[in-house]
């Protein structure tokens, strides 16, 4: 029996997470949950799922919380806990959104658990501070983002270690997001919901809109990099609608190979609770027997220029993809809250970007402070907009 810790059990990827897990109940066990806020929805899974620990964000809710959960449970409250529990199952689910799901990362890989890494933004922020905690004995870390789940099977297909050797390219699928044909003129008047709106994926809203921008491509153009080991030259970005291609690689002799499903976030999740293994249960299964369209095109980069901007910050490195990730949050925050439009994120993110310190990424103070820079500069623009 496999444990299983859902942090950030309450949103898109922990409730998908526990799918998973409901319907496989002699393979995976949950041992641990943790949310931020959602306290209702944290205590049903803690009824239902029984683990032996959880966890609330806000200190204010504490009291609540033991008062509504079964009692054995252990209740903890703040980041520290989050990290804790990190250390104490088979599987850690990182399912946070955003920059604050870095310390969950760092201490899974530090205490040699398997890392079933929905949460981009760490590896992506802080790589240098990664990348060392992969070699921890007993560590691993299984992409659960559908392109880098299916990029990882593409290579173990080649490779059974999963090494990028004889590798020509990397090819990541990108769905378009709801904007997808716009021109510009179209895109000024675009509205939050129109952003959420997405053609394909139901997801979280942060990367939702990060899709709307294709920032959410670029950040996966850096997680590529940093997951692989593959040069920025050698990934390229498609733009394939039906989001039923998740990834592609193509190698020297010219074969490519590519992963295919129909879009469905509990495949990529269950390949990396059971990886090296395979579940028995279907999730995103094709049916083969319909008639299927496949169309690709090349990305727009110019009306969305988003993606360039990642790539400029992978290229940079250093602190240059957690200065531009603190931006990105800040912008798509502010696009939410109705303060600014739409195509001012990737403004937003380009002004913050030429204020990049070039500061090295040697420590986690270092890669926080990059972090708040980037949000900083964001703040600054959004504060001139209103005087």
């Amino acid at each position: 029996m496999t444990t299983v810790a859902v942090l950030g059990a309450t949103g898109s990827i922990g409730s998908q997470t526990l799918e998973v897990v409901r319907a496989e109940p002699d393979r995976f066990q949950i041992s641990a949950l943790a949310a931020w806020s959602s306290i209702e929805l944290l205590v049903a899974q803690a009824k239902e799922f029984r683990p032996d620990a959880i966890a609330i964000g806000r200190p204010e809710l504490l009291d609540q919380l033991k008062a509504e959960v079964p009692a054995g449970i252990e209740v903890l409250v703040g980041a520290a806990a989050y990290e804790e529990l990190a250390t104490r199952a088979d599987v850690v689910v990182n399912g946070i959104v955003g920059f604050a799901g870095l310390g969950v990362t760092l201490a899974a890989l530090g205490s040699g658990r398997r890392l079933a890494l929905a949460n981009k933004e760490s590896l992506i922020a802080a790589g240098p501070l990664v990348q060392p905690l992969r070699s921890t004995p007993g560590a691993e870390l299984i992409p659960v983002d559908s392109e880098h789940c299916a990029l990882h099977q593409c290579l173990r297909s080649s490779d059974p270690e999963g090494q990028a050797r004889h590798l020509h390219q990397l090819v990541l699928t990108a769905s378009g997001g709801p904007f997808r044909g716009l021109d510009s003129t179209e895109l000024e008047q675009v509205t939050v919901e129109e952003a959420l709106a997405h053609p394909t994926w139901a997801m979280g809203p942060k990367i939702t809109v990060d899709s709307s921008t294709l920032m959410n491509k670029g950040l996966e153009v850096i997680e590529a990099h940093e997951l692989f080991g593959v040069d920025y030259k050698k990934i390229e970005v498609v733009v394939h609608p039906q989001s039923i291609v998740h990834s592609m690689a193509t190698f020297t002799d010219g074969t490519t190979i590519a992963q295919l499903s129909e879009p469905d976030m509990r495949l990529p999740i269950a390949y990396a609770l059971a990886y090296p293994e395979r579940i028995s249960t279907s999730f995103g299964s094709i049916d083969w027997g319909k008639t299927q369209s496949l169309h690709f095109e090349p990305p727009d980069k110019k009306t969305f220029p988003c993606l360039d901007l990642a790539y400029s910050a992978g290229k940079t490195g250093g602190t240059a993809p957690a200065w531009m990730n603190g931006a990105n949050e800040a912008a798509v925050d502010a696009f939410l809250d109705g303060h600014i439009p739409w195509q001012e994120i990737a403004a937003s993110i380009e002004n913050a970007l030429e204020q990049h310190d070039g500061a090295n990424p040697d420590s986690v103070e270092a890669i926080v402070r990059a972090d708040q820079r980037g949000r900083e500069c964001v703040a600054t623009r959004l504060a001139k907009r209103n005087r």
